[in-house]
C-alpha cells in the first residue's frame, strides 16, 4: 500500500467514525502531522476526500462535511425516483426493455463477490454504485443515469457508513443479485418492490450510523 492510500484511508475512517471534530479546520499539516508524513500524501488525501463529500470548503477552509436531514432526505428521494423510473418505464412503454446484457455482466461480478466474500469497507460504496447505475443504464435513460451519477456524489459520504458491518455487505450482495435476477427473468413488480426495500433499509442504516458520527 503507498503512503498515499494508507493516509486517505486513515483519514477517511477518522472521518466516518467521528474522531474529527467538524468544528476543527483540516489542513495539509494538520494532516501530515497526524498521520506522519509529509505535505504531499497529505494533500493527495485531502484531495480525494473532497471528491468523496467527506470534506467540505466553509468559511475558507476545509471541515468534515456535514450535510442537513433536510438535504439527506431530499437527495434519498430524488434517487429512488430515479431508480424506481428506471424499471418502471420497462414495465408498459412499448420497445423499452432492459439491456440484459448489461445486467449479466454486471451480476457476475456480484456472484464472484459472493463467491469470494468481502470483508467491511467503507470504499465498497463505489461498487454498490456501479451496481445501481448499471441497472438504470439498462433501462436506456442515459440522462437519469447522469443525474444519478450526481445525486450519488452528494450522498456518498453518508452511504459509506453502510459497508462497515459484515451482515450490511452480506445483506448488500444477496439483494443486488435477487433484484437482478427478478428484472433479467421478466418479474418487474418484484423487482420494484425489492428495489424500493433495498433502498429503504440502506437509507435507515446509514442516516443512522451517520447522525451518530455527525453528533461526536
Amino acid at each position: 500500500m503507498t503512503e498515499q492510500e494508507r493516509v486517505y484511508l486513515q483519514l477517511r475512517d477518522d472521518l466516518l467514525a467521528g474522531a474529527i471534530s467538524p468544528l476543527v479546520r483540516i489542513t495539509e499539516m494538520r494532516v501530515a502531522e497526524r498521520y506522519s508524513v509529509s505535505r504531499t500524501p497529505a494533500r493527495d488525501a485531502l484531495a480525494r476526500l473532497r471528491a468523496d463529500r467527506l470534506l467540505a470548503f466553509r468559511d475558507g477552509a476545509l471541515y468534515r462535511y456535514m450535510p442537513t436531514r433536510k438535504e439527506l432526505s431530499d437527495l434519498y428521494e430524488l434517487r429512488v425516483t430515479l431508480e424506481r423510473q428506471g424499471i418502471v418505464r420497462c414495465t408498459g412503454v412499448e420497445d423499452t426493455v432492459h439491456d440484459t446484457a448489461l445486467i449479466e455482466t454486471e451480476l457476475a461480478l456480484w456472484h464472484e463477490r459472493k463467491s469470494q466474500g468481502v470483508t467491511p469497507d467503507a470504499g465498497f460504496v463505489t461498487a454498490d454504485e456501479q451496481f445501481h447505475l448499471t441497472l438504470l443504464l439498462a433501462s436506456g435513460n442515459t440522462e437519469m443515469v447522469e443525474t444519478l451519477k450526481g445525486v450519488n456524489q452528494r450522498i456518498r459520504s453518508v452511504r459509506m457508513h453502510d459497508y462497515l458491518t459484515q451482515d450490511r455487505i452480506n445483506s448488500t450482495i444477496y439483494e443486488h443479485l435477487e433484484i437482478g435476477e427478478l428484472v433479467l427473468t421478466g418479474r418487474l413488480l418484484e423487482a420494484l418492490e425489492a428495489l424500493e426495500s433495498h433502498i429503504g433499509e440502506s437509507q435507515t442504516v446509514s442516516l443512522a450510523r451517520a447522525t451518530d458520527s455527525f453528533s461526536l
